[in-house]
């Protein structure tokens, strides 16, 4: 995997989205404690209801805080991005500005993404 080519992708995830505070992409199976844990779990529930209620492919699930929102999208079959705002983020320009990243981040993690992606 590109270290680098990752870190480049999130950090511009946060250049263009204001209110970002931080962001961070899991393997499912890893970090069985913390947010990892419960991004993952979150995740498969959410998977779980989109498919039981026939919605189609999951792409996010977002929660809402008093003090902002954490927001997980799926990247391919298995892994999550999580991007936490505070109460000022703009979700629907993090919806749009997550579609082409995610798809770079996907190739990244799986080690298909060209040279310098």
């Amino acid at each position: 995997m590109d270290h680098k080519a990752l870190a480049l992708e999130m950090r511009g995830l946060r250049e263009q989205v204001t209110g970002i505070t931080d962001t961070a992409v899991a393997a499912a199976t890893i970090d069985p404690e913390g947010l990892a844990a419960l991004a993952a779990a979150g995740l498969g529930l959410a998977r779980r209801t989109a498919d039981a209620t026939a919605r189609g492919t999951l792409r996010r699930t977002v929660t809402y805080g008093s003090h902002g929102c954490a927001a997980f999208f799926a990247v391919g079959d298995t892994a999550l991005m999580v991007v936490l705002g505070d109460e000022g983020m703009d979700v629907d320009h993090l919806n749009r500005a997550t579609q082409s990243a995610l798809r770079r981040i996907d190739l990244i993690l799986t080690d298909k993404a060209p040279e310098g992606v």
